[in-house]
């Protein structure tokens, strides 16, 4: 199965998005197909056999609507070249490009001395493209600013909200007048006399009409998408205003034709301050909705703009600035202070502290030394350092971090299901409504212009675009504020299921625990110091490779401490080791290894007392005698306790499960409070463990780091993996931890409760508009005497209330989670 996402044009409310995942899921070979209204896009999960990308962007136009790939595997630039000086320039130029593997199309120009070329990026590089150019013989320049670099999404939108503002001016413009016109005799305004109603009424008609046609001509999309989507009985908002505004129109233009014909009573029935109006405010609620709609995708801009336009490449004693497009795996950069890391890489050369705040959401710079990974799109704060690329393109963290965002903004939450239904069924009810009412009071002896108003008011008001905006729009500020916090949320599922969580399930090692042993008590008998009893034991554990050891030799370097060459090595299986270091004996291991050498244990009272605290104590002696004890234990992660107070107080039940024995695990539990231990459990049971809680009914939230945590990140409600885990752990999880901090699980549920809420106020005022907005449009408030509503006060509340929706989801945008 293959996945594609596309990008759709033409799109009004969410009527639209069911017609096109209809006409796409009948294609055979389309497994799913989801449109998000909110970010305009379409993801099609699809059998390549059967169908390919031409059959499913057929079936979006022919339900009406544009489409482009989202993510194409081909990519087009423009070479300015120099050096030309006949078309058998452009020729051999065109030769020499098409000959390399990957290349779709070369066409070169030598009237504007550039070559456009089609290619895929996955089989040729830009930079190869620029070789083939130089071999031919020519000299490839620099392309125009920006011109390799600009977001063809953003360019979209702005140019249609151009469209839309030019647009929205034409129908203002034309509209004011109409309304005044129209209104403004009855209210005592003055008129010009060529057109007042009494005594020049055609004057007075035709006027009103000659305005309303710019506006109707303004609001053209509708009336083609409406109808369009009518004839296909797939009638969306498009559908109810073209409608409504159409039948206010015609019913106007009749009323000319009656006025010419002496019947100047009908100059109290001219609709057209309706149709024009209607238009005119559909068309300020689409601008002020597209303005809004443009800021709940800021988190992926700021994201984007992390990413720096330039890298300086180090080539023997040369220093080449290069696009940062073109840097490979394995070329060494050179990065100055202030600069932006451009890829993902390690530290070769230098120091310097990082400020990854913007990636991980962690605000203390990072100190970085050789050997030292560093991020792209991080800040180089004090210290040059050259540094290798790793990873480039698509594969660096920041290019995986936009993914993952994307793609969650650009997935339904399962609340969202309930709104789509509805949607796709409300449209041609309200129609069927519309037609009733309407009917109804002309039955009732009603005039027909009464019957129209009744007709125009229903269709207008009910418009569902606010029920489709509802969902999408908070998931998109919702995951965008975690991308900001290092909290990165996958899928809008996640977001929502998290929020029920009552059981959190902590991996202990790496989770808990900074998964690295350390050195944590040192005692000695008093006849020696403790600097000389850890130099001695770590210069004894150099060449073992036991992570206890290892910790041991960290400590004493760590100290600047100078280690003595050992003279002999011995392993002693279960038990430990012995040394001869400078002439002396050294033993270091267990209580047994003492005892087989008939050594004296002499301080067992602070060896259990260790023991008990989940620490690891190790015996050593020098020359036969028991020199003291040194402790090693994974040390807990400072924030582990809060991080459990905190999900404590917010009612969750905390669970640590580890493969260590019981005795280490209830000490570390012990340690940090948490409620219930799971230990000795073998990697592949974790799984089942998350599983039996689930069976009592508990919402599980798992959080591990490792390779043997994925199947029970998988197994649980919510998988969280920490950020420095592997790539297997993240892949596996719902949630990624930038900072691999626990106080970002209850600030991630903090996150989902004020998404679901917003969510669930964004519902509750869209189905309430409705609900409320039909019946008063339809009359019932006019049957016990009260007023009826006018078309141009519905158009108005219809347009308010998709702005409502947007502009409450907005809000998102102040979350802070409350970590004390």
């Amino acid at each position: 199965m293959a996945k594609q996402t596309f990008s759709i044009t033409g799109m009004t409310c969410t009527a639209c998005a069911k017609a096109i995942e209809r006409s796409v899921s009948k294609i055979d070979g389309v497994k799913s197909a989801n449109v998000n209204f909110a970010t305009e896009k379409l993801t099609v999960e699809f059998d390549e056999g059967k169908v390919d990308l031409l059959r499913i962007k057929e079936a979006v136009e022919k339900a009406g609507y544009g489409v482009q790939d989202d993510e194409p595997n081909r990519r087009e630039v423009l070479i300015p070249i120099g050096g030309m000086t006949c078309a058998a320039c452009a020729k051999a130029i065109e030769r020499a490009i098409r000959k390399l593997p990957g290349v779709d199309e070369a066409d070169v120009n030598l009237a504007t001395e550039k070559a456009k070329v089609v290619y895929n990026p996955a089989i040729v590089r830009l930079s190869e493209i620029k070789q083939a150019i130089i071999k031919a013989g020519y000299r490839p320049l620099e392309a125009e600013e920006g011109e390799q670099r600009l977001d063809r999404e953003r360019l979209r939108r702005q140019k249609e909200l151009k469209d839309l503002r030019a647009r929205l001016a034409v129908s203002i413009i034309f509209a004011v007048p109409l309304l005044y016109i129209a209104m403004g005799h009855m209210l005592g305004l003055p008129l010009p006399e060529v057109i007042m109603p009494d005594m020049h009424p055609i004057s007075f008609a035709l006027v009103q009409l000659l305005l309303t046609i710019p506006i109707v001509m303004a609001g053209y999309r509708i009336y083609v998408v409406g109808f369009g989507n009518l004839v296909r009985r797939h009638p969306n908002m498009d559908s109810l205003i073209a409608v409504g505004t159409s039948a206010a129109l015609f019913y106007g233009i009749y009323a000319v034709f009656k006025i010419a014909s002496g019947y100047t009573e009908y100059t109290r029935n001219l609709y057209f301050e309706s149709a024009g109006v209607i238009i005119t405010l559909i068309l300020l609620g689409r601008y002020l909705e597209s303005i809004a709609k443009g800021k709940t995708s800021e988190a992926i801009r700021k994201l984007m703009d992390l990413s720096p336009s330039t890298a300086v490449v180090i080539h023997g004693d040369q220093q080449i600035t290069i696009p940062v497009e073109e840097v490979e795996v394995g070329d060494v950069l050179l990065v100055r202070p202030g600069d932006r890391i451009p890829v993902d890489g390690e530290v070769i050369e230098g120091r310097t502290s990082v400020d990854e705040s913007m990636l991980t959401g962690e605000s203390i710079p990072v100190e970085k030394v050789p050997g030292s990974k560093v991020i792209g799109g991080s800040i180089n704060k004090n210290g040059t350092i050259k540094m290798r690329a790793t990873k480039v393109g698509k594969d660096t963290v920041l290019a995986q971090i936009i993914k993952l965002v994307e793609e969650a903004q650009g997935s339904k939450a399962p609340i969202a299901k309930l709104a789509d239904i509805i949607s796709g069924y409300f449209v041609p009810m309200v129609i069927a409504i519309a037609m009733i009412a309407a009917v109804a009071w002309a039955l009732a002896g009603e005039s027909v212009a009464f019957a129209l108003t009744i007709f125009i008011s229903v269709l207008v008001i009910a418009c569902p675009c606010a029920l489709g905006l509802a969902t999408p729009t908070a998931i998109m500020v919702g995951t965008g504020k975690g991308a900001e916090h290092g909290i990165l949320i996958k899928s809008g599922e996640a977001l929502e299921t998290a929020h029920r969580i009552d059981t959190v399930v902590l991996d202990k090692t790496g989770t808990i625990t900074e998964g690295k042993p350390k050195v944590t008590d040192i005692i000695t008998n008093g006849l020696i110091s403790q600097d000389e009893l850890l130099r001695l034991s770590a210069s004894a554990e150099v060449g073992s490779e036991h992570p206890l050891g290892e910790a041991v030799v960290n400590s004493a370097r760590e100290r600047n401490m100078e280690l003595i060459k050992v003279e002999s090595f011995e392993a002693i299986p279960g038990q430990g080791i012995m040394v001869f270091v400078q002439g002396k004996q050294v033993l270091l291991g267990n209580k047994r290894l003492m005892e087989d050498r008939n050594i004296e244990v002499t301080l067992q009272q602070e060896y259990d007392k260790l023991a008990e605290e989940g620490k690891t104590p190790m015996f050593v002696a020098v020359d036969g005698s028991l020199a003291g004890i040194i402790a090693v234990s994974d040390v807990i992660k400072p924030s582990s306790k809060r991080a459990v107070g905190h999900l404590h107080r917010m009612g969750i039940r905390v669970v640590m499960i580890t493969g260590d024995n019981v005795r280490t695990a209830k000490a570390i539990a012990r340690q940090v409070g948490i409620d219930m231990v799971l230990a000795e459990v073998l990697p592949q049971d974790k799984a089942n463990e998350v599983k039996k809680l689930q069976q009592q009914g508990r919402k599980v939230a798992m959080v591990g780091d490792g390779i043997n945590d994925a199947p029970a990140l998988v197994q649980a409600d919510v998988g969280i993996a920490i950020g420095s885990g592997t790539d297997v752990a993240m892949e596996s999880a719902d949630i990624v931890l930038m900072k691999s901090d626990l106080m970002d699980v209850p600030a991630a549920i903090q996150l989902s409760k004020a998404t679901l809420r917003n969510i669930k106020q964004n519902l509750f005022w869209a189905f309430a508009y409705n609900t409320a907005g039909i019946p008063i449009a339809a009359g019932v408030l006019h049957l016990f005497g009260g007023p009826l509503l006018n078309p141009v006060i519905a158009a108005a509340a219809m347009a308010l209330s998709s702005v409502s929706v947007v502009t409450n989801a907005l809000r998102l945008r102040r979350f802070k989670p409350t970590l004390d």
